[in-house]
């Protein structure tokens, strides 16, 4: 069964890094993903969808292809490479597969300027080994299909780092502050 998870993150770029996790995750068959994008609100307040597929560049190689096929048959390859080309690269951008973009455009106007939101659509469990690989990367769940039970494990190992995040910070600042500001022991 897919579930959706949404996840926000404070600033632009975080958000690719997960996914490029959670690519290198399917990789080695630890997650199975129909989709995932990256919706980031620039400080303009634009919105902007990084999608997971290229369809426009896809629907252009293969309406290239079938086009100058069909130019063979016609005596003129390169009209037909042209016309197919250009229908499908219009197709490609005309298609949405896996999450919609309007509902992930509605969502992410309620993202803070320069922030950034995960939407994935996967059709495997989030397993244990799963949820360690995304121990560290932080981040609030806006919206999932998860149980309420598994969402909370979910924002728990999200949080668990956040805290143990500032635990390190909190000693390292001890240490400093022994230290004097330039981290140099005082005489």
């Amino acid at each position: 069964m897919r579930k959706l998870i949404v996840v926000a993150y404070p600033n632009e770029f975080q958000a690719e890094q997960v996914r490029l996790d959670f690519i290198r995750m399917q990789k080695e068959y630890l997650v199975s993903l129909e989709d995932a994008v990256v919706v980031v609100k620039k400080q303009d307040g634009k919105v902007k969808l990084h999608q997971m597929y290229n369809l426009t560049l896809g629907g252009a190689v293969s309406g290239g292809f079938w086009g100058t096929l069909i130019g063979l048959i016609f005596l003129n390859p390169l009209l037909g490479l042209i016309v197919g080309a250009g229908t499908g690269a219009a197709a490609g951008a005309l298609s949405d597969v896996g999450i919609n973009d309007n509902f992930m455009k509605k969502l992410a106007e309620s993202l803070t300027p320069g922030s950034s939101a995960l939407f994935v659509l996967v059709d495997s469990d989030l397993t244990d080994k799963v949820l360690t690989e995304l121990q560290g990367t932080g981040g609030k769940i806006l919206q999932t299909s998860l149980s309420y039970a598994d969402e909370a494990k979910l924002q728990k190992v999200l949080d668990d780092v956040k805290a143990e995040q500032a635990a390190h910070a909190a000693s390292t600042g001890q240490k400093e502050s022994a230290n004097g500001k330039d981290g140099t022991a005082e005489a």
